[in-house]
């Protein structure tokens, strides 16, 4: 199914929601999620019932023997509409509370759902386009809740706009995330980083011949090699945090999906000096990797900020207090790759100069990879680079790459090209103490940090790529005008050659 068909149901849908009722936008979306999340159920029931086949792996049904008629296959081919209506309003619901652990931090996102469609007619053609969307298929969830959000024109206008698969996969290969690490999102939105880092780890950590091939055509890595690590993963291997509780619930229903039954999904700004009290262990030193792409056009009043982070860099903007958040939230020796608007890079303000002198002095900054500026379409336009960078220690060089494309066109259509730098940053990474990176008319070189602070520690690329000119060599006047002129009277003899065949 295309992204176009996919939003043309949506669209019809939302139109069948408004029609039946249910106007109010957020409600729309929030009913959308529910029905997403029984089917996902579903999905994630089956798959446990493969892996455990596949492994040998024992697991928790989320629908015991009794139950087996609130899974979406089995509830969705019931005939009778208003039947259909109570199954899923008195019995579908309330399992979602009892299919949650106790004490889970998924089920605060649960305890208050809800069915608010009443008309049958109107469930039954809601249930009908869920099933028809291709959700098991890459990001299809974070794509679907995005265009949704884009119709209550608020994508972007919170900074907030989802980061492409193919972008966090490579950001999370870059940083080779362990079994055995704590990983964070700050920011998390509809968790795909934490997702990507999931996906990595099972495909990394499964046997050769192991994977399967799902029903969809989709490969399914069971993940065997991470069974010792079981414990870990399911409680303290992703943390998330967002503000947007409706987008919470996108987030802990993605993860669930992907094998995490206990999602660390957290209802805060990470910004906000409220953090450090509600969540103190996770607020200071205590993560391996932070994965972002954190709000760019936020600002926030003084007040509202954590004082420890606004004692480093004075400022309203959020792009700023993040990456100082990021900072002090990760371990010593822990990473970080985090995308950035290009304004951060060569910024002029003091609180700029701050963080990259922060980075830079007191911290190991790796690379700075910039991004074409089409990278977010349709959603932004924004150049954005990311930065890879270590806590602690100093830096010495920083790696730099010019990703001139990422495999898709870099209009609003976003279409699938031949030309794609990703697999090539990626490949470069790994070899870039191996390899001559001293030539800056390439995409990739290193700049060292004394050249770096004495350019008042701008990153941007533009400042130390050299851009090679070619000479041209062109004829001489005389010869051009002589062309032009034989041209011109060539033109004129067809032309009459035309007239006098008219005439004719």
């Amino acid at each position: 199914m295309t992204t176009s068909e996919m939003r043309n149901k949506i669209n019809q849908l939302w139109e069948n929601f408004w029609t039946g009722g249910i106007t109010n936008p957020f409600t729309v979306i929030e009913q959308i999620t529910f029905l997403m999340f029984a089917r996902l159920l579903d999905i994630k029931e089956k798959n446990n019932e493969r892996k455990a086949k596949t492994t040998g792996e024992k697991f928790t049904p989320i629908f015991n023997k009794n139950e087996q008629h609130l899974r979406w296959d089995n509830f969705r081919h019931e005939s009778d509409p208003q039947k259909l209506l109570q199954i899923v309003r008195d019995e579908v619901f309330p399992h979602f509370k009892r299919s949650i652990k106790n004490g889970s931090t998924f089920s605060e996102y649960m305890k208050d759902a809800q069915l608010m469609i009443v008309k049958p007619s109107l469930l039954v053609t809601g249930i009908n386009t869920i099933q028809e969307l291709p959700l098991t298929q890459g990001d299809v969830k974070g794509d679907l809740y995005e265009y949704l959000l884009s119709k209550l024109q608020q994508s972007g206008i919170a900074g907030q706009f989802r980061t492409p698969r193919h972008i966090i996969d490579l950001m999370v290969q870059m940083l080779d995330p362990q079994p055995t690490h704590r990983v964070c999102d700050p920011a998390c939105g509809t968790a795909g980083f934490l997702v990507g880092t999931k996906t990595y780890l099972d495909k990394k950590y499964t046997t050769p011949g192991m994977e399967k091939k799902s029903d969809d055509g989709s490969i399914f890595y069971p993940g065997d090699k991470l069974f010792d690590y079981k414990d870990h993963i399911q409680n303290e291997l992703l943390t998330g945090f967002d503000f947007d509780s409706t987008m919470l619930r996108i987030a802990a229903m993605n993860l669930l999906l992907h094998g995490i039954d206990n999602p660390q999904i957290h209802n805060q700004d990470t910004l906000s000096g409220t953090f450090a009290e509600r969540f103190p262990k996770y607020s200071d030193g205590y993560f391996d990797i932070v994965l972002a792409n954190p709000p760019f056009k936020g600002s926030l009043d003084y007040e509202d900020v954590e004082p420890s982070l606004l004692g480093k860099v004075k400022t309203k903007k959020t792009e700023l207090l993040f990456n100082m958040l990021f900072l002090r939230m990760l371990k010593l020796g822990g990473k970080a790759a985090v995308i950035v608007p290009d304004g951060v890079l060569f910024g002029a303000s003091k609180a700029h100069v701050s963080l990259r002198k922060e980075l830079i002095e007191n911290n190991q900054l790796e690379a700075v990879i910039s991004l074409p500026s089409g990278v977010f379409k349709p959603y932004a336009g924004v150049k954005t680079a990311i930065l890879i960078f270590t806590k602690g220690g100093t830096t010495e060089k920083v790696w730099y790459y010019d990703v001139e494309n990422d495999g898709l066109s870099l209009d609003d259509k976003r279409d699938p090209i031949d030309k794609n730098d990703l697999p090539d940053v990626y490949e470069r990474w790994q070899k870039k103490d191996k390899i001559d990176n001293r030539n800056r008319t390439k995409k990739h070189f290193f700049v060292p940090a004394k050249e770096i602070k004495n350019n008042i520690y701008d990153l941007s690329m533009t400042r130390y790529k050299e851009v090679k000119y070619e000479e041209v060599e062109y004829e001489e006047p005389n010869k051009i005008i002589a062309k032009i002129d034989t041209l011109e009277r060539d033109i004129a003899e067809m032309i009459d050659e035309l007239k006098q065949g008219i005439n004719d």
